[in-house]
């Protein structure tokens, strides 16, 4: 049985933090029932790198699997009913519409709870549910700009670049997850559900612990070099260094032994720990100058083998095939209905009495509104009503 066996997760989420979040209870076991309008929700009409699909999109299909689906309008006061008599019998009530939203359809928290006091009710949103932010568009990149995360790296004459994946997304995602099993661990001691709210700009503060705390607490300035470096809160060298055939990821070089493999005596005079923020620059263009000289491959084995701290950048092809990603599992394969078989990243961690899987791939657009509506009691003449009404789908 796995860990969250018999507990039963409404997912209203739409694009990536809140299905995201979703999947992941239902990979330790939960029932997740996908709440979507009779036309599928957004993520299945926004194909993330024009990879379509046959039927089921690789963005749907990679945040939508261990869920069943149920196609219902949530603006007629018959699907709202539906819902709400969902609710009576869920855990879990996800929803990341923006603020207001929620209350207008008859689906905030106040109503739902009014169905299941002891529901753990996720709302998630991009700034928080108030204040001057609250109504702005909670997307990944204009996140991780306002975070202050970008002026960490890269050089101080370029503009900043994003991370290229939705690390904000993701972050926030994860926090929504580990809120959600915190409520019920609450709720098991206690009997007593609650309001978990998530926002991507708190989450992304939280997640940059270590460096906002550097300038709050420290009062040291985020300052960005001219050379090669890829945290403005880390000494040099450390970053990425292109080499005679393609680059090398190389931190916390010790310089003494960096000019004794370069043959280059020059690094020899910098202490790493008392200049590596001094003279970050000139550090980072001499191991810069050393590396171009030879080819990765070459400096993995001269450098790693002396214990230096260097690693390949990787291509995702690089990682699919890499070997200890393979060993891990980091993978899982399976077969879909619609898209045959298909390869995503599979669990962030690993129980050894209750392990994740994959129980079943991303839902059709309401592939399982028929047995969801029969396990809350409705008759298939009143399911064909629903129907014929374009209530559900």
């Amino acid at each position: 049985m796995s860990v969250l066996s018999g507990y039963r997760v409404l997912d209203l989420s739409i694009a990536m933090a809140g299905p995201l979040a979703a999947m992941r209870l239902g990979d330790l076991g939960a029932d997740v029932l996908k709440i979507e309008p009779v036309t599928g929700e957004w993520q299945r009409h926004t194909s993330a790198g024009g990879a379509a699909g046959q039927t089921v999109n690789a963005s749907f299909l990679s945040l939508n699997r261990n869920k069943r689906s149920l196609a219902v309008d949530l603006k007629s006061p018959a699907g709202r009913e539906l819902v709400l008599g969902l609710a009576a019998e869920a855990d879990v009530f996800l929803q990341n519409y923006r603020p207001g939203v929620a209350a207008r359809l008859g689906l905030d928290y106040e109503a739902v709870r009014s169905v299941r006091p002891d529901i753990v009710y996720v709302s998630m949103s991009g700034y928080g549910e108030d204040g001057p932010y609250a109504d702005r568009p909670g997307q990944d990149l204009l996140l991780q700009s306002l975070s202050g995360a970008l002026y960490s790296a890269g050089r101080a004459e370029d503009i900043p670049q994003a991370g290229p994946y939705f690390v904000a997304d993701a972050i926030t995602a994860y926090s929504a997850f580990e809120g959600v099993l915190a409520a019920l661990l609450h709720r098991e001691r206690t009997g007593e559900g609650q309001k978990v709210e998530v926002n991507m700009l708190d989450a992304m503060i939280a997640m940059q612990m270590q460096e906002l705390s550097v300038r709050t607490v420290g009062g040291v300035a985020q300052t960005r070099g001219h050379g090669i470096h890829a945290h403005s809160y880390i000494r040099a060298p450390y970053g990425i260094f292109p080499t005679s055939d393609s680059c090398i990821a190389l931190a916390f070089a010790d310089l003494g032994l960096l000019a004794e493999i370069f043959g280059d005596p020059t690094l020899a005079r910098w202490d790493a720990e008392r200049d590596g923020f001094i003279h970050r620059d000139a550090i980072s263009a001499a191991v810069a100058r050393n590396l171009i000289t030879d080819t990765t491959a070459s400096w993995l084995e001269r450098l790693g083998g002396r214990g230096v701290w260097v690693g390949p950048v990787n291509s995702y092809a690089d990682v699919v095939d890499d070997p200890q990603v393979k060993h891990n599992g980091s993978f899982v394969t399976y077969r879909h209905p619609t898209e045959g078989v298909v390869t995503t990243p599979g669990f962030a961690f690993r129980l050894t009495a209750t392990p994740a899987r994959v129980e079943r791939g991303a839902p059709t657009v309401g592939e399982h509104t028929d047995e969801i509506l029969a396990e809350l009691g409705l008759t298939e003449a009143e399911v064909a009503a629903l129907k014929q009404d374009k209530v559900v789908a």
